[in-house]
């Protein structure tokens, strides 16, 4: 007895010992990974269920019909898209009118190669995000000093994948009911699908079902003649034309990067400078619905490489997916959903 209970403690010294190392090998990812914890622990100290607030005096009506609204949404994308259905979205976080997490992507400055961070259980991530500004932003200071481009900005929306009830934001309720839907829908699709080490697929199929979905459901919820109806399509029909010159810019820029092999520092940065200017005035000559809806996006700050590869990673392989949707899929999304998590 005495020999079996000394083999145990032997046991979970050893253990406890290989775990001090590997956080002491590991530091900076544990305090990156605690400080993220504790961000979202903060959100979910601070949450209050929707049956408080849908009796809340207090609260408008206006934003009480849009969380109704998201309940309605969710249920649809459950009963007919198949979507999974959890405990998300029954709880509200006031956000204050503030931002509340920021992310951090990066590429090669003259190659359009993304940065990965590698993280347990996610695998390789190409974007990193921060409730703490100030600490993003320092890691964006970092990343530049040793020579890659990077976007760093706010996100107005996450899924946890299930680890914790996502609530929903108070930023949320401000959406249209067409711009809701997509980004309920975009974030019930990781809930259900969510592959490791392959970013540029899980979000490029969230970005597809959240925008097929919204459609399906505006059509089935409001009428296909209404103007809910109408005004995403004009939205998402400028965004997909905004997407599709941004991936154009993202080939010229490759191609041009092939030419760089011998070139002196200051030629490649005038060569990517001049290209950039280029792509930015080209955005004059695109027959968007609203023509004022990008027109000033890049008066402030020019796009980069980073920013360029975020089109990569939500809108390339849309198309290619939709097509398979509705050919191979009859356009059943729950089937198509179960052909992805067994590739």
């Amino acid at each position: 007895m005495k020999k079996a209970l000394r083999y145990t403690l032997y046991i979970l010294l050893v253990g406890f010992s290989c775990l001090v190392i590997w956080a002491v090998l590991n530091w900076t990812l544990v305090a990156y990974g605690w400080g993220q914890l504790k961000g979202q622990m903060h959100i979910i100290r601070n949450v209050r269920p929707l049956e408080e607030v849908l009796l809340d005096n207090d609260f408008p009506d206006s934003l009480k019909a849009k969380i109704r609204f998201i309940d309605v949404i969710a249920k649809y994308a459950s009963d007919s898209l198949g979507l999974k259905r959890s405990e998300n979205y029954t709880t509200l976080y006031d956000q204050k009118n503030k931002p509340i997490l920021w992310v951090i992507t990066a590429s090669e400055r003259y190659k359009l190669n993304a940065y990965q961070w590698k993280f347990p259980v996610l695998g390789s991530v190409s974007y990193k995000g921060f409730f703490d500004y100030k600490k993003g932003a320092y890691e964006d200071s970092l990343l530049k000093l040793e020579g890659y481009d990077t976007d760093y900005g706010e996100v107005s929306a996450w899924s946890t994948l299930g680890w914790f009830k996502d609530p929903i934001l108070s930023s949320m309720l401000k959406r249209s009911d067409g711009q809701l839907a997509e980004l309920i829908i975009h974030e019930m699709t990781h809930a259900t699908v969510y592959l490791k080490s392959n970013v540029d697929l899980n979000e490029n199929l969230a970005s597809m079902i959240g925008e097929e979905g919204a459609i399906r459901f505006l059509n089935s919820h409001f009428g296909k003649e209404s103007e809910q109806v109408r005004d995403y399509v004009y939205r998402k029909e400028d965004y997909d034309l905004f997407a599709k010159q941004m991936l154009l810019a993202h080939d010229k820029l490759d191609s041009l990067y092939k030419t760089f092999e011998g070139l002196a520092e200051e030629k490649k940065a005038s060569l990517k400078s001049e290209m950039i200017a280029e792509i930015v005035l080209s955005l004059d000559t695109v027959s968007f619905h609203n023509k004022n809806r990008y027109s000033t996006l890049f008066e402030e700050r020019k796009p980069n490489n980073a920013y360029f590869m975020n089109f990569v990673r939500y809108d390339s392989q849309k198309e290619e997916m939709r097509i398979e949707l509705n050919k191979k899929f009859s356009g059943n999304i729950h089937q198509y959903l179960e052909s992805v998590k067994n590739k």
